[in-house]
Parts: structure tokens; C-alpha cells; sequence
């Protein structure tokens, strides 16, 4: 037991000069990392031949000694002589949060289709959202407008939400697929944030807030919210709803409005009766029955995380590791 606990001490004193090392790096790179911006690079990579890769391998393990060499040849014979397919489809992954910041992304990428793309071409976009504010979700789906607007046909792919602002973006789509149980709809609008007016009164503390507008402030955090501010923030909410149906109405004409813009969410199952979605099927499904016959080619633009971020994850990491260690021990 006490060789057990010297050895814990020892990794304990060396884990903690490694961290400290690493601190210091990450506080020099980050001071470095302010005064440069980030950028980022496009990565274009082959997705039919990686689908491709992935069953020959399956394959060649199946197969004899004798037969696998010949396949391998068959298979490098084939690659050599490879040409380019004729139909193109250009993937792209949005995976949103709250604050929609994904679409800077997003914006680049776009960019680049419409610059390398030609018309008639298929744009699959690989969708994951439950939703957000409504100026960064509402710029997200005008990107993907513009390769409507660019001649492509765009194809939404929903594996587990398109919600909210997620769905606004899918609507914009010439087709949604959606697996079995992904959550599809939520076509409402909801604001909320406590008040600590009465909290503030009881321990005698005065809130100040001037505005020049009637309506410059509405609902507030400190003061007393007033039935005038409670009713004008409502319509500022049924404003923006309405403009969410009408949005949903000039892409999916075919829905009933009154059924599916109460704000509440079905699985892509029953979405598809209400035509939320037109067919039910996974993305990867999806892109596995059309490398047979079209170049499928994934796009993404990738910004490198600063040095000190990297760092401070791996410090993390090694917190976590020193306290499992000794938990065990």
C-alpha cells in the first residue's frame, strides 16, 4: 500500500509541473493569439470513394489470400482508370446552437459551392438543429437560399432535430428527409427572463433605467414590468411568428398552417403525414444510394482552435485522469 501511495504522489508532482508548463504556454499563445485574427481553411474531401474504401475493406476480409491480392489489383486497376463522375453532389454540415454562430461557417461554404458548382447540381445539406435566435437562424436559411437562387437543388437531411429556427432552414430545402425519430416542427416563437424587481424592493435597492421611446424597453430584469410592456412585447412575439408562418407557407405551400404552426414538434414519422418532411430516410442512407453514380464530395470550412484553448482542454484532461488515478487508488 505504501509503495501504491508513493507512486501516486510521484505522478501527482509530475502531473502538476506538466500542467504548469503547460499553463504558461497557453498564457503566452493566447496574448500571441489577440493580436492576429484566426483563419481558417476549406476542406473539400472525396466522400463516394471513402463509402467506397469502407465496403472493399469489408470485402478483402471476406475473401482468400489468393483472392484478395487479385481484388486489390482489380481494385488499384479501377482507381487508376477512375473518372471523374458527371453528377456532383456537395455536402455540407450545420450543426447550430443557440446563438446560430455556425452560420459564419456556413456563409464561406456556401460561397464556395456556388463558386465551383454548376446549375442543376445537388447540394445535400446534413442538418442538426433545435432552434435559436431568430436573426442568426433566419440568416442561416437566406444562405441556403442562395443556392436555390444559384440554379442547385438543395436537399435537407435530418438524422435527430431540425426544430425552431433549425426546421425555418430546413423549409428552404426542395426536399427534407428525415430519419424515423427525428424531432421535426416546433414552428413557434418563445421568449422568456426572470425579474428580480420585488427581490431588489425587499432588500431596498433602487433600479434606474431611462430610455427615450415608449417602447425602447418592454419587459426588463430590475424594474417593474408593466401589463403596456407585458402586451407590446407579446405582439413583438406574434410579429415575428407570423413571419415565421409566411415563410413556411412561400417554401411548403402544401402544409396546413393551422395544424403544424402551434409551436409543437413531431417525430419525422408523423411529420411526413403532415408534410413537414417528404421522405423518410437517414443521411447516411441517403448518400450511400447515390455514390453509385455521382461524385459526392463533402465541404467544409475549418477554423484551428488557438494553441492555448488546445492546451487548456489537454490540462482539463489531465485533471481528470489524476483524479480517476487516485479515486482508484
Amino acid at each position: 500500500m505504501e509503495f501504491i501511495l508513493e507512486i501516486a504522489d510521484f505522478v501527482v508532482k509530475a502531473a502538476i509541473i506538466v500542467m504548469v508548463i503547460m499553463l504558461i504556454v497557453a498564457v503566452i499563445s493566447n496574448a500571441a493569439q489577440r493580436q492576429r485574427r484566426q483563419e481558417g481553411e476549406l476542406q473539400v474531401r472525396n466522400l463516394s470513394r471513402d463509402l467506397r474504401y469502407s465496403a472493399q475493406t469489408i470485402e478483402l476480409e471476406t475473401l482468400s489470400k489468393k483472392q484478395r491480392k487479385h481484388a486489390q489489383k482489380q481494385h488499384k486497376k479501377a482507381d487508376k482508370n477512375e473518372q471523374p463522375a458527371e453528377q456532383r453532389v456537395f455536402v455540407i454540415d450545420f450543426k447550430g446552437s443557440m446563438d446560430a454562430h455556425e452560420v459564419e461557417n456556413l456563409q464561406r461554404e456556401v460561397n464556395a459551392v456556388i463558386g465551383a458548382a454548376k446549375a442543376g447540381e445537388t447540394v445535400f445539406v446534413r442538418l442538426e438543429s433545435p432552434g435559436g435566435v431568430v436573426h442568426g437562424y433566419g440568416l442561416a436559411a437566406a444562405q441556403l437560399q442562395r443556392l436555390r437562387d444559384a440554379e442547385l437543388k438543395l436537399i435537407i437531411g435530418v438524422d435527430k432535430v431540425a426544430a425552431s429556427g433549425g426546421y425555418m432552414m430546413a423549409a428552404v430545402a426542395e426536399k427534407i428527409i428525415a430519419a424515423p425519430f427525428a424531432i421535426i416542427g416546433s414552428i413557434g416563437v418563445v421568449a422568456q427572463l426572470p425579474n428580480f424587481h420585488r427581490w431588489l424592493k425587499k432588500h431596498d435597492v433602487d433600479f434606474e433605467q431611462v430610455t427615450a421611446g415608449d417602447f425602447k424597453r418592454t419587459l426588463s430584469l430590475f424594474g417593474e414590468n408593466t401589463d403596456a410592456g407585458r402586451r407590446k412585447f407579446k405582439e413583438d412575439l406574434e410579429q415575428i411568428h407570423k413571419q415565421f408562418k409566411q415563410h413556411i407557407a412561400d417554401y411548403r405551400p402544401q402544409v396546413d398552417l393551422a395544424k403544424v404552426a402551434t409551436g409543437e414538434y413531431w417525430t419525422a414519422q408523423h411529420a411526413i403525414g403532415l408534410e413537414l418532411v417528404d421522405e423518410i430516410c437517414t443521411t447516411d442512407g441517403w448518400l450511400l444510394e447515390h455514390c453509385k453514380d455521382h461524385g459526392i464530395y463533402h465541404i467544409r470550412y475549418h477554423v484551428k482552435r488557438p494553441l492555448g484553448e488546445r492546451v487548456g482542454k489537454n490540462v482539463t484532461a489531465v485533471l481528470t485522469s489524476i483524479r480517476e488515478f487516485l479515486t482508484k487508488s
